[in-house]
C-alpha cells in the first residue's frame, strides 16, 4: 500500500502538468499543392501553451514530429557470388513513412527519456522499429538500420535538434522543410510538450499534400485509364519527335 502511495506522489507533478498545460497550435498552411514547378515547401509550425496556473520552474521542451504516408518497403541485402552481385536476403518492413522529421527544442536525449520515446514512438529509430513486421529474421535490425541510413541520405528522414524555438515557456515555433519529391496524402503532425524527459501534453493534426492542375489530371488518368494514358503518351512522343525533325529540316534548309 505504501509503495502505491509513493508511486502516486512521484507521478503527481507529471499528472498536474498534463492537466494544467496543453497545446494551442497554428500552421502557416495545412495544405501543400504539388505542381509542375514545385521544388519543396517550408511549413511554419507555431503555437502557444495554454495553462491555468503559473509557469512551472522546470524548463519546458517541445517536440514536433511530421510523418508522411506510409507503405511497406522491402529491404534487400546483396552479396557477391560467382563474380556477380545477387540478392541474398530480404526483409519486409511494414508501414514505413515516406517522410519523417523530428524537430526538438534541445538535444533529443535531453528532451525525452527512452521510456517516453518508446511509449509515443517519436524518434525516427523508434518509429521504424515500432512498425517492423513480425516473423523477421534475427538480423532484421541490420536491415532497418540500412533503411534509415538510405532515407537520411536522401533527406526524407530528418533529425532537427534545436530547430524549435521556445519563448518564455509559452510560445514556440519551428520551420520544417518538405522535399520536392513529396508523396501525396495526409502528413500526420504531432506536437509534444515535455518536462524533465516526460511528455505532459500532446496535440495532433494533419497537413494535406495533393497534386493539382495538370499533374492531378495526368495522375488520375494513369491510375484510372492506363490504356488511354499509354496511348496519349505514345502520341505525344510521336508528335514531339516529328516536330523536332521538322525544325531540324528547316534549319538545314535555311
Amino acid at each position: 500500500m505504501m509503495l502505491r502511495i509513493l508511486a502516486v506522489l512521484l507521478l503527481l507533478p507529471t499528472l498536474l502538468w498534463a492537466s494544467e498545460e496543453e497545446v494551442v497550435l497554428g500552421l502557416s498552411q495545412d495544405r501543400v499543392a504539388i505542381t509542375a514547378r514545385f521544388d519543396g515547401s517550408d511549413i511554419l509550425i507555431f503555437g502557444a501553451v495554454k495553462r491555468e496556473t503559473a509557469i512551472p520552474e522546470t524548463p519546458l521542451d517541445v517536440v514536433i514530429a511530421i510523418a508522411g504516408p506510409a507503405s511497406t518497403v522491402t529491404v534487400r541485402k546483396k552479396e557477391r557470388k560467382f563474380g556477380i552481385w545477387v540478392n541474398a536476403a530480404s526483409v519486409n518492413v511494414g508501414w514505413v513513412p515516406s517522410f519523417y522529421a523530428v524537430a526538438t527544442s534541445a538535444p533529443f536525449e535531453n528532451v525525452l527519456n527512452a521510456e517516453e520515446d518508446q511509449r509515443h514512438n517519436i524518434s525516427v529509430e523508434r518509429s521504424i522499429h515500432a512498425i517492423v513486421t513480425p516473423g523477421m529474421s534475427e538480423n532484421a535490425g541490420e536491415f532497418t538500420k540500412a533503411l534509415l541510413r538510405v532515407q537520411r541520405d536522401k533527406g526524407v528522414y530528418q533529425n532537427l535538434e534545436g530547430a524549435v524555438q521556445v519563448d518564455q515557456q509559452t510560445l514556440f515555433r519551428a520551420s520544417i522543410a518538405l522535399p520536392s519529391n513529396l508523396t501525396e496524402g495526409d502528413y500526420s503532425t504531432r506536437i509534444f510538450l515535455a518536462r524533465e524527459g516526460q511528455v505532459i501534453s500532446s496535440f495532433e493534426t494533419t497537413i494535406e499534400v495533393q497534386k493539382v492542375g495538370l499533374e492531378r489530371f495526368l495522375f488520375n488518368l494513369a491510375q484510372e485509364q492506363a490504356l488511354l494514358y499509354g496511348l496519349l503518351s505514345l502520341a505525344l512522343a510521336v508528335i514531339a519527335g516529328w516536330g523536332a525533325s521538322a525544325v531540324f529540316q528547316l534549319i538545314r534548309q535555311g
